[in-house]
């Protein structure tokens, strides 16, 4: 007799299938803490059985790894699409404003991801915490780019400064619902305390 129990499952190529995997991973992790997805659910979303996930990912902790980087990875295209689309004489707080919007564009889309258990709670593995150490880092220099050449420690350290204080407003705003009318006072807030940190834009 047949089995009738099963997922309905579509045949794609491997890219395809890792990618439809991903698609699901990314929905159920935005939607639920780590601890609470199970991979079983992924599977079935994705149209695949659990035996076929861990063909792809070695586990739930390398999925989720994979899914925070595709995440970060989008963000920093969006960053340096807009970064080259900056004109020569953009001033550099007008610059850094329009990064800005677009980080809190994708904060909007998926705080979970890019907010981590700041906003989720509960815990992530420590593949989580690399990526986002290695996205953070990347962070730093993309800002960097728009500013001033570092000439001082102080430099990097207001950098890092500011990106905390991004990270930290964009939390409180997401649990605040988002409001269209709060976005422009986290921009200005956040162009004040990197203007105060680097004492000067062209510093």
């Amino acid at each position: 007799m047949s089995r009738t129990d099963r997922t309905p499952r579509r045949r794609l190529d491997p890219d395809a299938r890792r990618s439809a995997l991903l698609a699901a991973a990314t929905a159920a992790f935005a939607a639920q803490p780590y601890d609470a997805v199970t991979l079983a659910a992924i599977a079935k979303d994705a149209g695949a059985s659990p035996a076929l996930l861990y063909r792809y990912f070695e586990g739930k902790d390398a999925l989720y790894a994979a899914v925070l980087t595709q995440t970060f990875d989008r963000l920093a295209e969006r960053h340096d699409a807009e970064i080259d689309a900056l004109d020569d004489n953009t001033p550099a707080r007008d610059a850094v404003a329009r990064l800005i919007h677009v980080y809190l564009d994708a904060v909007k889309a998926n705080p979970t991801a890019l907010l981590g258990p700041r906003h989720s709670g509960g815990a992530e593995p420590a593949a989580a915490a690399h990526v986002r150490a290695q996205a953070r880092t990347a962070g730093v220099d993309r800002l960097a780019t728009v500013l001033a050449p570092a000439t001082s420690r102080r430099h990097d350290i207001a950098i890092l400064g500011a990106l905390g204080f991004i990270e930290a407003a964009a939390l409180t705003w997401v649990e605040d619902g988002c409001p269209e009318s709060d976005r422009w006072p986290i921009v200005e807030a956040a162009l004040g305390a990197l203007e105060g940190a680097l004492g000067d834009w062209a510093a």
